[in-house]
């Protein structure tokens, strides 16, 4: 045979042998020795990172990229890149190696079937993870029997996934760029009511420890805050000052309804815990402990608060839970403590893992992730809605694909107006390894109309038939109302620091209390439907400013901007009393009135000298003799209140002036309903 003939068959023979055969990285295999020397060194490297555990996985990744492409058929070398690409930002890639792995050495590692099955799940090949898992699950029931539960489990995504990505979400999802995602991990976002406020949690350089965590293999966490501009971008991020960010992790888990608080994972105990830190004019406060009945010995990583305040949820694994971590509930008492957690229960707690907790505005709605419940794979955000008059939660539901993937989909906020979700994601097109995104929820599309016949004469004989697309359906909004402003002086237009009291007008109750910001004088308040609500504008040395919001639970989102001018306590100031209530064509004071009436009289007597007239006021329907008569019986009800309630007789005039004062149209009836008021006026001190 000739010579150069059969080294060309020995060639061929060496090429299809690496094909189904494991090449060890062994001098016999390869006649290039300074790259096999290089090689195996790369591969030591990577070995030595490999064994100190998964956290080390992606620093171990670049060396066995450099020795896989010396030799690319070692079943080991591939069985741990494909381990090392599971642990990644590009996921995807594990499947080609541990499948080539498999290939080289059927009986590489009882455990491959496993990582087979997530590689399989992760590119949503449903039927091949299931098939990779079961194969495991026969392994694992002699072998390794705490496995078994989170293998079931996994099957379960399998055929949740299967199912869900059949109807899928009509949804944008958008990275949300480079001024707030990075080359590094961005996560846990969390928005203000009216979305004008971002924070969120990353792992960066420049964090203010500016160190690794040795158990982490990664950056400290700091806590990152970003603004909405006027073109509806987000503005260079930056990280919140020493005050806030330790040189420990520094994690954001929630943020008030008008960006004033927020709540701060702190990992300053074995377990974390949770702390508070308040906005105040423009320094965020030193963060204070939730308290002992929210934290305890154990892990509470994330937390929200009610639209009110009162109220928290938050996550902890502490015992006596219906799984690992789950979610509990907890309300502030009388002095404003956290009183002790309750476990929301086996309806919205699975036996595994709850994360990532997020309460609505509309005050009803709890978003949160879970590994169990009907996931389609890792952590998926479920929703479950209060019901008020059975006081249960609703079956948690997956709110669906592709905002929830076969992968980890965890710390989800959805906007006031349910638009748009902020949640972080992992996906080969971002900046690096988890960035954060907003998803805008176009809501259902309508039908195709599939018969369109165009009935012009000239095609009688034969209709024209075109299909049509209908006009999206419209979304379907929260039902809630976002009420925000700027109080200032009435004089001076400087802001002002006061105190807005929310009162539930059939109940008589005050819910919540909030205070405006003191450098900028701007509040925000999140009214769910279902309530009529008296808004009450307080600061010491000014008249009260109120107002009225009647809520039906029917009503539609709406976004009310309401900038309030405190007037000072002077002769000639007046004010309207509008959550003073009246029966229908009668002079008879309605309940809800009782907390604008106590409020009257607190002011009588923390300014003693005080000598006021209440007014009457009608619209211009009806004569105008029944009208004034009407508001002259309508304010004497208001001061026989007063008298009754302690407040002297010399000190009050009433008067009805009917329809002679108006301050707005009686062409409308808008303009009607505010000329239909009770006034004050300070005629001395």
């Amino acid at each position: 045979m000739n010579f150069k003939i059969y080294i060309t068959l020995a060639a061929v023979f060496f090429y299809f042998a690496g094909f189904g055969q494991n090449i060890e990285f062994d001098k016999k295999n390869f006649e290039d020795k300074e790259g096999l020397k290089e090689a195996k060194k790369n591969l030591d490297e990577g070995d030595a990172l490999y064994e100190q555990g998964a956290v080390f996985y992606k620093d171990a990744l670049p060396f066995y990229q450099k020795a896989q492409e010396f030799n690319p058929n070692n079943s080991d070398l591939n069985y741990k890149l494909g381990k090392c690409y599971l642990q990644s930002a590009f996921k995807q890639k594990a499947l080609k190696h541990l499948e080539k792995a498999i290939e080289l050495n059927p009986a590489i590692d009882q455990e491959i079937h496993y990582f087979l099955g997530v590689a399989y799940h992760i590119g949503m090949e449903w039927d091949k993870a299931s098939s990779a898992y079961s194969k495991y699950l026969k392994v694992a029931m002699s072998s390794n029997p705490d496995a078994v539960t989170d293998v079931q489990n996994r099957i379960s995504q399998c055929m949740n996934g299967r199912e869900l990505v059949k109807s899928p979400l009509r949804v944008f999802i958008d990275n949300l760029g480079k001024n707030v995602n990075t080359e590094f991990n961005e996560y846990g976002a969390v928005v203000s009511a009216d979305e004008s406020v971002l924070l969120f949690t990353a792992r960066q350089p420049n964090s203010t420890g500016g160190g690794i965590d040795p158990g982490l293999n990664e950056n400290f966490e700091d806590i990152y805050i970003s603004y909405k501009q006027t073109d509806g971008q987000w503005s260079k991020a930056v990280n919140l000052p020493k005050t806030v960010n330790s040189e420990d992790h520094d994690a954001v888990s929630a943020i008030s309804a008008d960006g004033q608080r927020f709540i701060i994972y702190l990992g300053r105990s074995n377990a974390g815990d949770l702390f508070e830190s308040v906005l105040t004019g423009n320094e965020w406060s030193k963060p204070e402990s939730l308290g002992k009945n929210i934290n305890s010995k154990y892990h509470e990583p994330s937390a929200c608060y009610s639209p009110d305040g009162n109220t928290l949820y938050f996550v902890s694994d502490m015992p006596g839970g219906q799984g690992l971590h789950d979610i509990y509930v907890s309300k502030k008492d009388d002095k404003g403590r956290w009183a002790e957690p309750v476990n929301l229960g086996k309806t919205v707690n699975s036996p595994f893992n709850e994360e990532g907790v997020f309460l609505h505005p509309d005050g009803k709605t709890l978003f949160f992730s879970s590994e169990g419940h009907k996931s389609m794979g890792g952590y998926d955000i479920f929703k479950t809605v209060f019901d008020q008059a059975t006081g249960t939660w609703s079956a948690p539901e997956n709110i669906g694909y592709p905002v929830n993937t076969a992968d980890d989909d965890v710390f989800f906020v959805l906007s006031a107006n349910g638009r748009h979700g902020y949640y972080m994601s992992m996906t080969a097109d971002g900046f690096g390894r988890r960035d954060l995104y907003m998803i805008t929820f176009l809501g259902a599309e309508k039908p195709m109309i599939q018969n369109n016949e165009d009935n012009l004469i000239a095609s009688q004989a034969a209709p024209i038939k075109e299909v049509v697309k209908a006009q999206a359906v419209a979304i379907k909004e929260a039902q809630l109302t976002i009420l925000k402003g700027v109080i200032t002086d009435a004089l001076t237009q400087k802001p002002l620091e006061a105190t807005i009291e929310i009162v539930d007008n059939q109940m008589n109750q005050v819910i919540a209390s909030f205070t405006s910001n003191s450098a900028t004088g701007k509040y925000l308040v999140s009214l769910p439907a279902g309530k009529n609500y008296g808004i009450a504008v307080k600061k010491e040395g000014y008249l009260f400013h109120s107002e009225n919001f009647d809520i039906p639970n029917t009503a539609a989102f709406q976004q009310v901007t309401k900038d309030v001018e405190l007037k000072n306590i002077a002769v000639g100031s007046k004010i309207v009393l509008k959550n003073i209530f009246f029966d229908f064509d009668k002079a008879t004071l309605r309940p809800e009135s009782t907390n604008e009436l106590q409020r009257l009289t607190k002011l009588l007597n923390d300014v003693p000298t005080l000598k006021i007239e209440i007014s009457g006021h009608t619209d211009s329907k009806g004569a105008n003799d029944y009208n004034k008569t009407l508001s002259d019986n309508r304010a004497k009800a208001v001061v026989d209140y007063l008298i009754k309630a302690g407040i002297a007789s010399n000190r009050l005039v009433y008067k009805g002036y009917g329809e002679e004062q108006p301050i707005s149209t009686n062409e409308t009836e808008e303009g009607r309903q505010l000329n239909r008021r009770t006034e004050f006026k300070i005629l001395s001190m």
